[in-house]
């Protein structure tokens, strides 16, 4: 069958539309100017000034003590979880329950575990106790959200293990801990890893869930972001967003060839 040119164009325009602001905005943070808008000559002092910039410095030791912390647990926790519905318990309610904080709107999950984090400080006022908000509360929350995207890709990266190796395992005599660890893991590591790097990238850019967990505590870079942008568009923002652009599209690179990496694996 011929295809009509006509096809390709609502194809195009939505990149168009999606990437052409971001190219502009990579272009603006080399921007010699003060202006955002006006292009005045190539430059990279924007750059220079971020490294100076305290408060930005600040933002993003936090952002990376949040993003490392939460992708770890999310990581072990996710892992097990896709183990856990793949090989040993056969239900449609408990997939669904695992996929709901991804499918739930960042709002929703944000006031839900903010109203958690409430009632666990009434039960400890019992005790003169206090959970209070901050780092390690958010640390948490981004570890649920992310949690559920780690269980999907290890999900999808079990549908390609081969299962006559675990059961050779059991076989011989060995465990259920020896054959997951000595069997079922090695298969996993390519989507083990592909989900840490997608649950480290979702942590780094999320925005929402952070600033209604965080409390009063120094805030992370995207919430800094934010009071910047409040007051205008400046080409050091640019340059910021360019930067988290970067580290973002490299983790997702990579995510993606270690998924590719262990479909091959499989395969041969």
């Amino acid at each position: 069958m011929r295809r009509s040119k006509l096809l390709y164009v609502p194809f195009w325009a939505t990149y168009v539309f999606l990437y052409v602001p971001i190219l502009v905005l990579v272009a603006m943070s080399f921007n010699s100017g003060k202006s955002a808008y006006t292009y005045e000559g190539f430059s990279l002092k924007w750059y220079g000034e971020l490294a100076a910039d305290e408060k930005i410095r600040d933002g993003l030791v936090n952002t990376l003590i949040v993003a490392l912390g939460s992708t770890a647990i999310a990581t072990v926790l996710g892992t097990l979880l896709a183990v856990g519905l793949a090989r040993y318990t056969k239900s449609k309610i408990l997939d669904a329950l695992s996929l709901m904080p991804a499918v739930l709107p960042d709002l929703v999950l944000a006031i839900g575990l903010l109203l958690l984090y409430a009632l666990i400080n009434q039960f400890l006022a019992q005790w003169d106790a206090q959970f209070a908000l901050g780092l390690p509360t958010v640390t948490i929350a981004h570890a649920l959200f992310s949690m559920a995207f780690v269980a999907a890709v290890v999900r999808t990266r079990l549908t390609n293990a081969d299962t006559s190796l675990e059961e050779a395992s059991r076989d011989l005599g060995a465990g259920p801990v020896v054959t997951f660890m000595k069997i079922t893991l090695p298969q996993l590591v390519p989507g083990i890893v592909a989900g840490a790097l997608l649950a480290f990238t979702l942590s780094l850019d999320e925005f929402v869930i952070a600033f209604f967990t965080i409390g009063n505590a120094e805030p992370t870079l995207p919430i800094v972001i934010y009071s910047m942008v409040r007051f205008g568009v400046t080409p050091k923002i640019n340059a910021l967003a360019a930067i988290l652009l970067l580290v973002s599209f490299t983790a997702v690179i990579a995510g993606q060839r270690m998924t590719k990496i262990g479909e091959s694996r499989a395969q041969d």
